[in-house]
């Protein structure tokens, strides 16, 4: 048991920079970027089919972030200069890269279990147990640090504009749709990113890999805002992380539930979401009643009966 949710907690800090990508599409540029299925593959497949043909996995992985990138980037520029839906322009766009990653690898699966990678040489540099937690802890940790200090640039700030109230960004004569395609952009190079260490990570690239990742993404964000709120942009970030940590103990919990089976996992995941976006509100309204009922405990006192 200890050793399956030590597991999900390693795997979660390294999903916690896919869903650091996916806030930044979806809370700070209010975007729904669909992209994050296919670029997540790509990113995987990318560092994959590098590995295999004999490149540092470290060049790799970085080569992964920039292809991750171009996907997001061509989102953004079907949706602000094709004039395409922001949703319908994900799904195009992921669409697309189920064929483009199909291409890179040649092949369906691209195995690295017998090839040097990311993970190998951070075993193979510190012989330790820890060793590819604590990576993946600070890189992670550096990428939450780095994405803080970014959203409080002018570009940043900019960015979170866009997204707050693109009308008013517009009219100060401000060019939104490069605002979108840079944040588009970035958001699936971490997407990327997340998927080469993965795929790294697993042993394996598959073309499949990235189904339903978008909603992972956003179990993450939601689950981290519930539990540590998001007053600003650290704590936001901060959140998404621990998200990310929380929704693979969740997963792993549930699978330890003996009529539960990998192959639920992505029913698992919808239930999780379901629970997240209802959960807040139904608190909500509790605190409201509790509220009401507390005020009119004090007005019947003050006023020596009943309220009529």
């Amino acid at each position: 048991m200890m050793t399956a949710m030590f597991g999900a907690v390693e795997s979660g800090v390294i999903y916690a920079i896919m869903a650091l990508g996916v806030y930044l599409s979806f809370r700070v540029l209010d975007f729904p970027d669909l992209t994050v299925d296919g670029s997540f593959v790509t990113g995987g497949a990318v560092a994959s089919i590098m590995i295999v043909n004999g490149y540092d996995p470290f060049i790799a992985t970085i080569f992964a972030l920039f292809a991750g990138f171009l996907a997001g980037c061509m989102t953004g520029l079907l949706h602000t200069k094709g004039g395409i839906n922001p949703l319908l322009s994900g799904i195009l766009m992921m669409i697309a890269l189920y064929s483009i990653n199909l291409r890179i690898m040649g092949k369906p699966n691209v195995p690295l279990l017998a090839e040097e990678t990311v993970i190998t040489k951070i075993e193979s540099w510190f012989a330790s147990d820890w060793s590819i937690f604590l990576f993946m802890l600070i890189v992670t940790l550096m990428i939450k640090v780095l994405s803080d200090l970014f959203l409080k640039t002018e570009v940043g700030l900019s960015l979170r504009a866009v997204g707050d109230n693109e009308g008013m960004v517009r009219s100060f004569s401000a060019n939104t749709g490069w605002m979108k395609v840079l944040g588009l952009g970035l958001s699936n190079a971490l997407v990327a990113f997340s998927g080469a260490l993965v795929a790294q990570y697993n042993g394996f690239s598959d073309v499949g890999m990235g189904i339903g990742m978008i909603v992972i993404g956003l179990a993450s964000v939601i689950i981290g805002e519930a539990v540590i709120g998001n007053s600003s942009i650290a704590r936001a970030t901060l959140a998404v992380v621990i998200g990310a940590v929380l929704y693979r103990i969740i997963v792993t919990l549930a699978l330890r539930i003996e009529f539960l089976d990998t192959g639920d996992m992505k029913l698992i995941t919808a239930i999780i979401v379901i629970i997240a976006l209802i959960m807040p509100k139904v608190l909500d309204k509790q605190k409201a009643a509790a509220r009401k009922k507390k005020r009119l405990v004090q007005l019947n006192g003050e006023g020596g009966g009943p309220v009529a």
